[in-house]
């Protein structure tokens, strides 16, 4: 920024650090001197609706996907980031509609790979949520728009967890001898994808060994999602509860809490609130296991009844009454 005042993407790196380190007053300072210097940029947009999300403020997150209205390359990234905040607090259905439109925008702008990568996403959301039904349909849609790298990583990943893990296995296999070299890949999602396989078989002990090699980079925010997924420790989490180990899945679930500013609207940081229930629960904790179940409740208090993992964090909440 000091050699280069002019360059959008510098304010815009910054601000993003900030973020992720928690240090929002300054973060929001950066954007101010970007737009003091009649500075803008997508990014910028999208970093301060990030802001906005995590300052609770809806008006000024819905400014910023306003902005983006009409703007081709950019209307379908801030409706898919829209849609993670549906889903971020249980809004399954709006956040399926919002996917929607972000995946018909960036057809319309003969972007096949982005509106695959936004359809992927789709699959991802509902495996999580316990949708193994509408996560391979959405993964097969994607696969079928644009097959890329990305396309398929992603895709593994939403079928492992969603009972289709011999597909998954057959993407790790090719991704993994067509691209040895990729730090993004051989680092964190591999890792996580082979973890989520040997966890679907039982095989706690073999997902842990796997998530080795993400230590060193589970904190970052890896392509394709702006925001830090924090994936690897999420599935490390519930290797460790597989494991039968409590207080280790608390250390790694209390990260989310502890790096909102990297997971951001990454519904995976709402699910967190459910691993943590789990872990203090199976640790012998049941104050915090309820205070956490009861954070969880409160994020999706206007959730779709439907949703399996709510049912199931309903009636194991019940159980320790």
């Amino acid at each position: 920024m000091r050699l280069d005042p002019n360059n959008v993407l510098a304010y815009t790196n910054l601000a993003e650090c900030y973020l992720n380190l928690n240090r929002l007053d300054e973060a929001k300072t950066t954007f101010e001197q970007a737009f003091a210097s009649h500075l803008d940029d997508p990014y910028l947009h999208l970093n301060m609706y990030y802001l906005a999300f995590l300052q609770g403020d809806r008006t000024a997150m819905q400014q910023q996907v306003s902005w983006a209205m009409g703007k081709p390359g950019t209307e379908d990234m801030l409706l898919s980031t829209q849609s993670d905040t549906e889903a971020y607090h249980g809004r399954l259905a709006k956040a399926r509609d919002l996917s929607q439109h972000a995946v018909d925008s960036a057809k319309s702008n003969d972007a096949k790979e982005t509106a695959a990568i936004w359809e992927v996403n789709q699959a991802l959301r509902e495996a999580e949520f316990g949708n193994a039904s509408q996560a391979r349909q959405f993964a097969s849609a994607a696969l079928t728009l644009a097959p890329g790298r990305d396309v398929q990583l992603l895709a593994a990943l939403a079928l492992s967890r969603a009972g289709d893990s011999v597909t998954a296995q057959k993407f790790v296999d090719k991704l993994n001898s067509d691209f040895p070299l990729s730090t993004v890949l051989q680092h964190y999602w591999l890792p996580t994808v082979q973890a989520k396989i040997e966890l679907a078989h039982g095989n706690a002990a073999k997902a842990l060994e796997a998530l080795r090699a993400a230590r060193a980079y589970e904190l970052g925010d890896p392509p394709q999602f702006q925001p830090g997924t924090l994936y690897p420790v999420y599935v490390r989490g519930q290797a460790y509860l597989r494991a039968g180990n409590g207080t280790a899945a608390v250390a790694e679930f209390q990260k989310f809490l502890d790096h909102r500013g990297i997971v951001l609207n990454f519904p995976l940081g709402a699910l967190a609130h459910v691993g943590l229930a789990r872990a203090y629960a199976l640790a012998g904790d049941t104050a915090k296991a309820k205070a956490a179940y009861q954070d969880f409740f409160a994020l999706w208090k206007d959730a779709d009844p439907d949703i399996p993992i709510l049912k199931e964090a309903k009636t194991e909440y019940a159980k320790l009454q």
